[in-house]
């Protein structure tokens, strides 16, 4: 398994994170996240889920596989993983919630630290019957989810209605989409500048596990 790496010494913090369903590793939402986090102080590892992997050598446009299996990826991401330092994992969209559901395990381990997740995937789209919560209501792991307020896969009000843990921190984008992205005409503010918002708010948060 390879890794993109940004940031400072493997003795420090290091962010394992996974992408979103659609979209590989190095896209650019991904990379300026990953160099704003490490201009905060903290080391960010990047991985590929092994279909998404694939389509870098020709092979078929796949959509992701089961859930279950993505996990079994996650913790071979884990083990695989040079590092000395703390871990925090999570990833976005769907890499967040990967990671959240294999968090508790590792935590429970002393493996990680806690939990990062970039637009949280709490249902999908248009299907807000179709819940993805029901781990988070017992989550034990420390985690922050920076989510935008009008994202269709987790609005503010929706996500205020759900039994969160109280390990749960929400670090809310204004008027942020799926990618934080705000309507610049309503906020006078960018994607990249909600970006930089969420990677203080992991980096300073970081900080409170004793780990940043």
């Amino acid at each position: 398994m390879s890794f993109l790496l940004d940031g400072v010494s493997p003795d420090g913090t290091t962010v394992l994170l996974a992408h979103g369903a659609g979209a590989p590793m190095d896209t650019a939402w991904m990379t300026a996240l990953a160099g704003h986090l490490a201009r905060g102080g903290l080391r960010v590892a990047r991985f590929e889920f092994a279909y998404m992997a694939a389509r870098r050598t020709g092979g078929p446009k796949r959509p992701p596989p089961d859930v279950d299996l993505l996990a079994d990826e996650y913790r071979a991401a884990i083990d695989a993983l040079p590092r000395t330092g703390p871990l925090v994992i999570g990833g976005k969209s769907m890499g967040g919630r990967v990671a959240s559901l294999v968090a508790d395990e590792m935590f429970g381990s002393g493996r990680i630290a806690g939990l990062l997740c970039l637009g949280y995937p709490f249902h999908p789209k248009g299907r807000p019957d179709r819940l993805r919560t029901a781990h988070l209501g017992a989550l034990a792991t420390p985690t922050l989810i920076c989510q935008g307020t009008r994202d269709p896969f987790g609005t503010r009000e929706e996500v205020a209605r759900y039994p969160l843990s109280d390990r749960i921190r929400v670090c809310w984008l204004e008027d942020g989409d799926h990618d934080l992205a705000p309507r610049k005409r309503v906020t006078g503010a960018t994607r990249d500048d909600h970006l930089a918002t969420a990677a203080g708010a992991a980096v300073a948060w970081a900080r409170t596990l004793g780990t940043g």
